[in-house]
């Protein structure tokens, strides 16, 4: 359950991350807090799943490359093979779709070479293949969204 802090804290961070060499001590001045406490209120909102990471989500092809990917994969299955997916950190989210192809995830990796790589071992590990969906004309989606 989150608290008053808690909202307030990924309310006003999610489109306004301070742009500043001490990001987190703005953060934490802004709401009364010591940047160590903050620190921790992030990590616990992190480890119990509230939110997956704190970190920029850079335009499409200025650093790296990356790809929408999508696998049809049981409903029995579904959990464990999204957790897999979730081990890397060149994924920036996944989700369910109510669809044959049901679970979509986002691959952002220094190279082409890491992105295939990354996909090789999904579809290794998992026993299932991988649909690359590469951007052809971009969009701004703001993904962020009111708590409350």
């Amino acid at each position: 359950m989150l608290n008053a802090l808690d909202l307030r804290l990924l309310n006003e961070f999610q489109h306004h991350f301070p742009l500043v060499p001490n990001p987190y001590d703005e953060m934490a001045q802004r709401l009364g807090l010591s940047e160590d406490a903050l620190l921790e209120r992030l990590q616990t909102l992190q480890n119990t799943g509230v939110i997956s990471r704190v970190g920029a989500v850079l335009r499409t092809g200025q650093v790296g490359v990356s790809t929408l990917a999508a696998m049809q994969v049981p409903a029995e299955a579904l959990e464990q093979v999204a957790a897999l997916v979730n081990q890397f950190p060149e994924v920036n989210h996944n989700y369910e779709r109510d669809h044959a192809i049901n679970l979509w995830f986002v691959l952002t990796a220094a190279s082409q070479q890491r992105l295939q790589a990354v996909i090789a071992q999904i579809e290794a590990e998992s026993g299932y293949s991988v649909l690359m969906m590469p951007m052809i004309k971009p969009f701004h989606i703001d993904l962020g969204f009111p708590l409350q």
